[in-house]
């Protein structure tokens, strides 16, 4: 078999999502592959949607069914252990991809002898193979035999997890597996899974489409999500130090880290609604700080964050109380501005 394809699937029944997801993958141009497609308890019709595809489609389709919810890390590893194709893919159940993209990522491998091969994606908010908003997850400087200079570039700006085929090697040999019953589990093994590459490879072609709807993983704004984005943090830094890379790529994994656990993750629960916490927020710079002191002085830290977010994480450190109070003054302001100057546009 030369690719396993894994699908997580959870209640994506309706609208006729998972239908176009699969119908991109039941006819791409590859030939010997499977669909591995995962239902996590799912408690629409998501199940026998794919068990009427398996039907449909035997030769390609697997349909499998957890007992339990194991959130999209469950899944992939359901489907990990029953994969049995030289080569590995994700895809989301809501997104689909173009006709070829699996046959052209597997040529570029065999053409180069990558083990690890991706492209780009567009994001769209339509079920259609229109092009969207392009996304570039990958740079020529990046691909080629993997040098210590090029997996800090990879650690840093390492791109999808879904817009990559892997050699199930990277996987096997010795075992990686993606953290349950968490959001963001891609990003808890990004930096584990290359590192084990050795050659890397990539397509500057928009192959894959990332469904853009409100109900996503991105956009559902809650403090529980938040807690999952910063465990997906730590299983960074824990693998790192399983490994043996953590003091390697020191520096790379520590704004990897600042940005995951800590300032994507303040601002995007400040930018949610509802009560703010002040405990919450407390405990998150803290362990920032515990986990890597002197962050702010990161070389990335300093070149790639921009200059209010620098002050507003410089205030969070000093007073919890003093920047949630601000940053509600901040925002409200901005948003009175931002209604007043429709206000007048409607007016004129």
């Amino acid at each position: 078999m030369k690719l396993s394809v894994i699908v997580p699937v959870y209640n994506m029944a309706a609208d006729g999502k998972l239908e176009y997801c699969l119908e991109s993958l039941v006819h791409q141009t590859v030939s010997d592959y499977e669909i591995i497609a995962v239902d996590d308890a799912s408690t629409d019709d998501s199940y026998q949607i794919l068990r009427r595809y398996e039907g449909q489609y035997p030769q390609k389709v697997r349909a499998i069914r957890s007992p339990e919810n194991r959130r999209q890390g469950g899944a992939k590893n359901i489907g990990l252990s029953l994969a049995r194709g030289e080569w590995l893919g994700f895809i989301d159940s809501d997104d689909w991809i173009a006709p070829d993209m699996y046959e052209q990522l597997l040529a570029k491998a065999d053409e180069t002898g990558a083990d690890m091969v991706g492209c780009d994606y567009q994001l769209t908010h339509e079920h259609s193979m229109a092009a969207g908003q392009v996304v570039a997850n990958g740079r020529a400087e990046q691909c080629g035999p993997l040098t210590a200079e090029k997996y800090r570039s990879l650690i840093l700006d390492s791109g999808s997890l879904v817009v990559k085929i892997y050699r199930r090697e990277l996987f096997m040999e010795p075992e990686l597996r993606f953290p349950e019953h968490i959001f963001y589990e891609d990003n808890a093994i990004s930096s584990a899974l290359m590192l084990r590459a050795r050659h890397y490879e990539y397509l500057p072609k928009p192959l894959y489409y990332y469904y853009q709807h409100g109900a996503s993983t991105v956009h559902t704004i809650t403090q529980a999500r938040c807690e999952d984005r910063m465990e997906a943090a730590r299983s960074i830094v824990r693998l790192a130090r399983q490994y043996g890379y953590l003091e390697t790529y020191r520096t790379e994994l520590c704004f990897e880290f600042t940005m995951l656990f800590y300032v994507n993750t303040l601002f995007t629960y400040m930018t949610g609604g509802g009560f703010k916490s002040v405990s919450f927020v407390r405990r998150m710079g803290d362990e920032m700080r515990k986990t890597f002191p002197g962050f702010q002085e990161n070389p990335y830290y300093r070149e790639r964050t921009g200059l209010e977010e620098k002050k507003l994480i410089a205030m969070q450190q000093r007073s919890s109380f003093l920047f949630i109070l601000y940053y509600k003054l901040l925002w409200g302001y901005r948003n009175m501005r931002k209604t007043l100057s429709v206000k007048k546009r409607t007016e004129k």
